[in-house]
């Protein structure tokens, strides 16, 4: 339930953990000190939603230790509810190191001290699951379904059909290094993926967890039973399919240009985007386009997390020709720069 009693917009559940973000570029060994902030696949999405004026909860586990309540005031700061969050004074808070991305071939050194979290202990018969049915829209992801044996139960459960259910939003999110050990995560992410409405996933993740090759047609041929399927293609666009009884529209809109500060957190943010334009109705191109202009305020800070643009800001630029879109170019301080040309446009007219 959201804050004032009613059903939120977005329930949703999985871990999140402290981030710490190197003060200088170099090896791990290398950097002397980090900054700390906070990264999560589902926390993402709800600090984005509830940026975005959407009503947004995160359900979880964390450790009864300082990190554990430094995440849990952050992400509550943002204003999602967070009063079904359950404190474990057994298991720790998980948490996280990197470097700084090289701009050129994207490549950072990721060092995750998260076994035995708190979160990792999400399972059916530890978590009220009537905590995460309220909502309009339940989100999870394939991350989830990779930290523990009861979290992928949960998942199953969630993800089983059921009268009244919310809809489920599912990100595939595959992480091989989370999956070391398992006969078939494909065959896991998939099933989860088939019971879900709506899909998340990039042609990368397909690839790599299915041997999908083929583009998004292909991808949709391995999953048709979705309602909706996002397919992401990084800095080419993404192509939506919307099943309409008789078969798919299928809608394809290219990526803004973005000059990138770090990928992390892009993925999340556009599932907020699309997630949003979702529940405000808004037609098929512009979900994505919102979904790209919120994954781009993502890619042009350093952390895994970023406000959206102002939504007045966003509709504008979702409405844009096709030629005026194609040559959108964003950059670092984008989306702060058109919060002060709207402050003084607002001001203009104020003042007579």
């Amino acid at each position: 339930m959201s804050v004032d009693g009613l059903p939120a917009d977005v329930v949703t559940l999985g871990e999140s953990m402290v981030t710490f973000l190197p003060s200088r570029p170099g090896r791990l060994a290398d950097v002397p000190s980090f900054e700390r902030a906070i990264g999560g696949a589902e926390s993402n999405v709800a600090c984005v939603l509830a940026a975005a004026g959407h009503s947004a909860q995160w359900v979880s586990r964390v450790g009864a230790d300082g990190f554990g309540d430094h995440l849990v005031e952050t992400i509550a700061s943002w204003g999602v509810d967070t009063s079904a969050v359950r404190r474990d004074p057994a298991r720790p808070t998980g948490v996280y190191f990197r470097t700084a991305g090289d701009r050129a071939t994207d490549a950072h050194e990721v060092a995750y001290y998260r076994a035995g979290s708190a979160a990792s202990a999400l399972a059916p018969g530890a978590l009220d699951t009537a905590a995460v049915r309220p909502g309009r829209v339940l989100h999870l992801t394939g991350i989830t379904a990779a930290l523990s044996a009861g979290c992928l139960a949960l998942l199953r459960e969630l993800t089983a059909p059921r009268p009244g259910r919310p809809l489920v939003s599912f990100d595939v999110n595959h992480r091989a290094h989370l999956w070391q050990g398992h006969p078939d995560p494909g065959a896991v992410l998939l099933g989860l993926a088939r019971g879900s409405d709506l899909v998340f996933v990039g042609e990368d993740e397909a690839e790599a967890a299915w041997g999908i090759t083929g583009g998004p047609a292909a991808i949709r041929a391995a999953l048709p039973g979705p309602g909706t399927l996002v397919v992401k293609q990084g800095a080419r666009g993404a192509t939506l399919f919307e099943s309409d009884g008789d078969g798919d529209t299928v809608t394809a809109v290219p990526a803004p240009h973005v000059d990138v500060v770090a990928p992390v957190g892009a993925g999340d943010a556009f599932a907020a985007g699309f997630l949003s334009a979702t529940l405000r109705g808004l037609p098929a191109r512009d979900r994505l386009r919102h979904g790209h202009l919120a994954a781009a305020a993502a890619l042009t800070v350093p952390g895994d997390l970023a406000a959206p643009p102002a939504r007045g800001h966003a509709d504008r630029l979702a409405v844009l020709d096709d030629t005026a879109w194609e040559t959108l170019r964003l950059g670092p301080g984008w989306t702060r720069a058109a919060d002060h040309a709207d402050a003084r446009a607002e001001e203009e007219v104020r003042t007579p």
